[in-house]
């Protein structure tokens, strides 16, 4: 089975995250964001992927190769600008096979693939889209569906208002055949599978599939902390999280550990954490991260070559890949600090703060 994953945003939500590594290959726990995916479709029977890419498709390819250390094959094709979601599956035609996954490349999911594709042979559709119920619709396109399972209509972004009789939204994971394409507009135009495709396949082969199991879109700091969490909870089913379960929540790489690690915690080859320092729970730690004696580390997620210093404190945050975090830093509620900043002492960063890459910080010179 193939699939056809959309790459191909900036992810400026989650910038400084993403502002010098492309949004698939951001790393989430111990690997590239988007190799969970991998992960999630190989358990169901795919084994080649299409990875449509636009901004920095060739760090992409870089970073992710041909596959094989994934257990798939991946193939790449290129945007010449952006052309939306409809317009980058009508440029990728020439790939795809006569049945296909499509995906929503922002998504942590287990999801059954299986009982959609199941059931979309059993209804014949021509395209079976996954839809997953929320406790808070009105954020989200809602989609209506008869007893036969056909989507009716949809409903986007209903007002408070609006008396609601479904809660399902568009999950982002589509399986399509191939005649679909027929009708769309040429390759290299720019438009909508969500508002100008399926809306019109109502009524003529369009069926929705209601899928149990975990579901994110990963577009914002808050959900990527969510994500992180989860995955360290067991929360959604990732090998990372197995083998976490088999450990007693703690992977510690090859680090050398003085201070003390609270479980779940990743911590990454090369990383040192000093005496009376502790972490976790709920933390990531990078490559050959230091954190220096009585500093403090929970629910936050520190990336490859990060130095904390002694006594600096980090919690519910994001920090970037070589940044230096000067002694008795307060670093909390949702801040990001970005690739190589350099933070000096006594500084205090909250309230969702973000400092963009190579920004130096004197001692003292924040404090929220």
């Amino acid at each position: 089975m193939q699939a056809l994953i959309l790459a191909g945003g900036e992810g400026t939500r989650l910038r400084p995250l993403t502002s010098r590594v492309p949004k698939p290959v951001v790393s989430l726990v111990d690997q590239p964001f988007i190799s969970f995916m991998f992960e999630w479709l190989r358990r169901h029977g795919v084994d080649e992927i299409v990875l449509s890419c636009g901004f920095q498709a060739g760090a992409v390819q870089a970073s992710l190769g041909d596959g094989r250390n994934y257990g798939v094959r991946l193939r790449y094709i290129e945007e010449p600008e952006p052309l939306g979601t409809g317009g980058a599956l009508k440029y990728a035609e020439d790939l795809l096979e006569q049945r296909f996954f499509m995906l929503n490349g922002d998504v942590l999911t287990d999801i059954d693939l299986t009982a959609q594709l199941a059931q979309h042979e059993r209804t014949g559709a021509r395209a079976t889209l996954a839809l997953v119920s929320v406790q808070d619709p009105s954020a989200y396109g809602l989609v209506r569906r008869r007893v036969d399972l056909s989507i009716t209509d949809f409903i986007e972004k209903p007002s408070p208002d609006l008396q609601l009789d479904t809660t399902l939204v568009n999950a982002g994971a589509y399986i399509l055949e191939r005649d679909v394409l027929a009708d769309m507009p040429p390759a290299g135009s720019s438009f909508s599978i969500e508002r100008q495709v399926f809306p019109r396949l109502v009524g003529n082969g369009l069926y929705g599939y209601e899928a149990n199991g975990y579901w994110l879109d990963i577009g914002t700091p808050e959900r990527y902390l969510q994500a992180t969490f989860d995955i360290l909870q067991g929360n959604v089913s990732t090998d990372v999280g197995e083998q976490l379960g088999a450990s007693n929540m703690r992977l510690l790489g090859d680090a050398r550990v003085a201070g003390r690690v609270v479980p779940p915690a990743v911590i990454g080859d090369g990383s040192e954490i000093g005496a009376g320092a502790v972490v976790g729970g709920r933390v990531v730690l990078g490559r050959n991260v230091r954190v220096g004696e009585g500093a403090r580390i929970d629910s936050s997620v520190l990336l490859d070559g990060t130095v904390v210093g002694p006594r600096a404190v980090i919690t519910g945050s994001i920090v970037g890949p070589n940044a230096a975090i000067g002694p008795r830093c307060h670093i909390e509620g949702g801040s990001m600090v970005g690739e190589g900043v350099a933070l000096g002492a006594d500084n205090t960063l909250a309230s969702g703060v973000r400092i963009f890459p190579g920004v130096n910080i004197p001692d003292g010179a924040i404090r929220f």
